[in-house]
């Protein structure tokens, strides 16, 4: 069957190419001359050959034009067999084989790779050749970076073949809405294809004239004529698209058009910003987070941050209107957990002093680069009140930190009273409960703690005033910023440095018997054959278990509803002991830090009074901030502990297979189930779908900014920061004083590490989980992380030197390394050669 560019009649036989290029053609565009010869058979080659003659063209391109070839998912771009400056002699001969490469080997691999099930011969497409001075390809939207107001284009000298098989480099720009450029890229064009009739191929690689070898393809105004023929088909279709063109003798033809198929979701420049950075939340959700254990955080940190400004009486109305930012102060972006910055800027503009506790914020969640102008301008914009209403608010913002300050006491005791109340039932009973009662219980714990976080909320939030008024101080009256952390030692009854101190006295214990330290530190052990070792001492044994009762909950990533606890999985518990127990047989007893010296201070008169003051505070509220830390640790082991019965209950119930699928579903998912909204037989279905998901997520980085609605597929625009790679130039926040020289240690996963007595541990981040690793080291240098961190808070009150907010240091240095490290001064130095 022959089709001519007007049959849209039979548009189901014209395959995708064909059929967009017959809408353009009745739009008017230029295109050159074409038909389509579909089902072909012998009985269609005489009609072939008169039509090709009626073109009025002796050389002609013959392509593949699939029903399933340039649609809005599969492109099939470069999978059939394609001839250029094609003889009319030749025409049968081409179009058989295009015809026959339906069958190949790599169509099969491409239908295997996206899920086709059946492509049948293409129909082929007929178009007279041209001749072309350049030709390239453009995109109405950046394929990559996904942004729609600007259009790349490349070009080649001659035909366009040599830019679609990657022969020669092409020229690039990308040019923004009003056809300025944004990027030009001028290659260095020694070669280009030109028409070879007896070619396989129909083209041939010839030397580009030495005049052209270096100058543009295209001019300025050529280019902006390509971005309005791309942007013509964009609107066209209404969906971005991929076009082919060629110019010859000043004419723009053009050739091909298509859908962007991995554009999923593009955005605009007037799209609203949105700034997302994981520098402090990747201590507590590092890499892929689950679902549920999102769906929880989201939940906790919508009810506490409202809560939060509502006792710092902001008025109500205000707190209202800002709904929508408390419901998205995080986000799940490819299964990582990330800060929405806008969100936490808004929520801190509601607050008295925006410029200065800006600053202090930054400062405790460890960003590195300032918010865009944009976005805070908005901010500013959207919390603006009247002159007068703005002064009602803040006297009564000021008042509420004044009463909240004062009564920070009474209400860290009420809240320990209320946490241990709501957290008073024992295991067994949890055990015990059917699936509607554990949901209760799970609805229990909202009311009375994630509603009700208050003294945390206040607490975290004086600990950032104190700690950066601290620094400030020190900068401005002593001198010397970095000596806050010296003067932050001491900071005293700090519980996550308590489990280091107990592994050394169990070690200690270990050690004393041979056979049991060898048998710990084992890593071809089982654990299982590690711990009835362990409980053959009694002394051991009633450590270990007192160790487990108070920090049973404490595990890596512990945050994480889906992380084993350490009693689940005590291998790095029992690995740490005995690690520490052989170096003790050794001779190599871990040394205990030194009485800490309070540095002098010669401040006098009213300074002194506001220093000590300012001091004094700080060092209280880092400590209440790290043990409050803890008593959160505690409730997520009892949610945790919440989902995994359910998880068994779901499961023994036939509405899931297997109780780690529960972590592909949301907290409101699975208690709904016991609440009757929400039908147990969806479960899998949504299991299902979010495996699918899963499967695409890749790695998206620290820090990065979209525009619009995010979704699965929006573009991460990545933001730009010089990193370097010179290791012997390494620097970060010093966290902890001491100057250490030490082989390094970098450690990803604490599971399976073990360190040498006296090595510098080297980590991406580290949670409490870690400290099984801390007695041993000396050192310990993060790449991420800021100075309230729990490394650092830990790190000090271990006066283990300490430096977080490292770029790129677990890739930097390798292990064996040797370096000096300065946790005053935050810098790194690798050393050559041990001296």
């Amino acid at each position: 069957m022959i089709l001519h560019s007007q049959d849209l009649e039979h548009a189901d036989k014209l395959g995708g190419k064909a059929k967009a290029l017959a809408q353009l053609g009745q739009a008017d565009f230029n295109i050159p001359f074409w038909f389509v010869v579909a089902d072909f058979t012998e009985s269609d080659c005489e009609e072939i050959l008169n039509r090709s003659s009626a073109l009025g063209s002796d050389l002609f391109a013959v392509r593949s034009s699939a029903a399933a070839e340039d649609g809005a998912q599969h492109s099939f771009a470069g999978q059939f067999d394609s001839y250029l400056n094609v003889p009319r002699s030749q025409l049968i001969e081409k179009i058989k084989r295009v015809q026959q490469s339906s069958k190949s080997a790599h169509i099969e691999s491409y239908q295997s790779s996206q899920s086709i099930e059946n492509v049948t011969p293409p129909s082929v497409l007929i178009q007279c050749m041209l001749e072309p001075d350049v030709s390239g390809v453009a995109f109405s939207a950046d394929p990559v970076a996904g942004n729609l107001d600007h259009t790349v284009i490349s070009s080649v000298w001659g035909t366009g073949s040599a830019l679609v098989s990657g022969e020669v480099d092409a020229d690039c720009w990308t040019l923004d809405a009003d056809s300025s450029t944004v990027k030009e890229v001028i290659a260095h064009k020694k070669f280009q294809h030109s028409p070879c009739p007896t070619s396989l191929e129909g083209v041939q690689m010839v030397e580009t004239a030495p005049e052209k070898i270096e100058v543009p393809s295209l001019t300025k105004t050529q280019r902006r004529e390509v971005q309005q023929l791309v942007r013509h088909c964009a609107e066209h279709f209404d969906s971005p698209q991929d076009i082919e063109w060629a110019y010859q003798d000043g004419s723009l033809y053009l050739l091909q058009s298509r859908p962007i198929t991995t554009l999923k979701h593009g955005y605009r420049n007037s799209d609203p910003l949105t700034v997302w950075d994981n520098s402090n939340i990747a201590e507590s959700y590092s890499g892929h987070t689950s679902i549920m254990t999102f769906s929880f955080a989201e939940r906790a940190y919508e009810n506490v941050y409202r809560e939060f400004c509502r006792m710092l009486s902001v008025p109500e109305k205000r707190v209202i209107a800002s709904d929508p930012v408390f419901k998205n102060m995080l986000g799940h972006i490819h299964g990582h957990v990330y800060y929405n910055l806008n969100s936490w800027y808004h929520v801190l503009a509601l607050l008295p002093g925006f410029s200065l506790n800006r600053s202090f914020m930054e400062q405790m969640m460890g960003v590195k680069e300032p918010m865009p102008d944009e976005i805070v301008e908005t901010i500013i914009e959207k919390t603006r009140v009247s002159k007068m209403a703005d002064g009602c608010a803040l006297v009564g913002t000021f008042f509420g930190l004044i009463k909240n300050h004062r009564g920070l006491k009474k209400q860290m005791d009420g809240f320990y009273q209320r946490l241990n109340q709501a957290l008073s039932l024992q295991a067994s009973e949890l055990e015990n409960m059917d699936g509607k009662q554990l949901a209760q219980h799970y609805r229990d714990l909202e009311d009375q703690l994630l509603q009700r976080w208050d003294a945390p909320l206040i607490n975290d939030f004086f600990a950032m005033i104190h700690y950066g008024t601290l620094r400030s101080l020190c900068e401005k009256w002593l001198g010397d910023g970095s000596l806050q952390n010296t003067l932050l030692l001491d900071t005293g009854d700090i519980i996550s440095a308590e489990p280091p101190t107990r592994i050394k006295e169990m070690a200690s214990i270990a050690a004393k018997d041979a056979s049991l330290s060898a048998s710990l530190a084992d890593p071809d052990l089982s654990c299982e054959v590690k711990l009835a070792h362990l409980m053959q001492n009694a002394e051991l044994a009633e450590a270990y278990q007192s160790y487990l009762e108070k920090f049973g909950d404490r595990c890596l990533e512990e945050l994480k509803l889906e992380s084993p606890t350490v009693v689940d999985d005590p291998v790095s518990l029992l690995s740490g002991i005995g690690g520490m127990a052989q170096r003790i047989r050794n001779g190599k007893v871990p040394q205990n830090p030194q009485p800490f010296q309070t540095p002098e201070i010669q401040l006098s008169g009213i300074k002194s009074v506001i220093f000590k003051w300012v001091l004094n505070n700080a060092k209280s509220r880092v400590r209440d901030r790290e043990n409050l830390r803890f008593e959160r640790t505690r409730l997520f082991g009892r949610v945790r502990k919440i989902v995994v019965l359910l998880a068994q209950q779901l499961v023994d119930a036939g509405w899931i297979d297997d109780p780690q699928e529960v972590f592909l579903l949301t907290i409101s998912e699975v208690i709904g189930v016991y609440e009757s909204t929400q039908d147990p037989a969806a479960l899998r279905a949504l299991i299902i779908e979010r495996k699918a998901q899963a499967a695409s997520f890749t790695t998206p980085p620290d820090r990065f900014e979209t525009r619009g609605e995010v979704t699965q597929h929006t573009p991460l625009i990545a933001a730009q920061s010089a990193v370097s790679s010179d290791s012997s130039d390494l620097s970060g926040t010093g966290a902890c004083p001491g100057i250490v020289r030490g082989f390094v240690r970098v450690v990803h996963d604490p599971r399976s590490a073990t360190l040498k007595e006296g090595e510098i541990l080297v980590a991406q981040q580290t949670d409490p989980g870690w400290v099984v690793l801390f007695p041993a080291a000396s050192g310990l240098l993060v790449e991420r992380g800021s100075l309230l961190s729990h490394s650092a808070i830990v790190a000090r009150e271990l006066q283990l030197p300490c430096i977080v907010s490292i770029p790129a240091v677990t890739r930097t240095l390798k292990t064996g390394d040797y370096v000096e490290m300065n946790g005053s001064t935050g810098t790194i130095q690798l050393i050559d050669h041990v001296i």
